[in-house]
């Protein structure tokens, strides 16, 4: 294994939740034994990120009611090509070389993973998006 490879697999949270078993299919255990441990890795920087999009469209976001926010989040990471493919860089750039090998056999079924997790993972964290203070 490559230092890097070490590296990244050193740095990963461990989810204890996120088992695999015989019979399990390839996407379903690359989900949880790759993208669910990199996504809570990278989750400060999502936050961040999904933070700057709010700030960048003019703060619009903390102007809605709750589900309309909820709708926001939705746009944002499955319609806004640009930024979907700025949310996939950043877990995909989080991979070990064998990794990046298995995710291009079944891109497009592990992006729509990637996808919902960081979408779920928005709106559970919906409380940490506070309006900026005016000054």
């Amino acid at each position: 294994m490559t230092s890097r490879s070490k590296n990244l697999l050193d740095i990963r949270p461990e989810i204890t939740s996120a088992r695999t078993y015989e019979g399990m299919s390839t996407e379903e255990a690359f989900q949880n034994t790759t993208l669910r441990p990199v996504i809570k890795l990278q989750h400060d920087l999502l936050m961040a990120v999904f933070s700057n999009y709010i700030a960048k469209r003019k703060n619009v976001f903390f102007e809605l009611e709750l589900p309309k926010q909820l709708e926001y989040i939705e746009h944002a990471v499955q319609k806004d090509t640009k930024f979907r493919n700025n949310l996939k860089g950043l877990i995909i750039g989080q991979f070990t070389v064998e990794e990046y090998d298995l995710y291009t056999q079944n891109s497009s079924a592990l992006n729509k993973r990637i996808i919902t997790i960081i979408k779920e993972r928005l709106i559970h964290s919906i409380q940490l998006f506070s309006k900026p203070k005016a000054k």
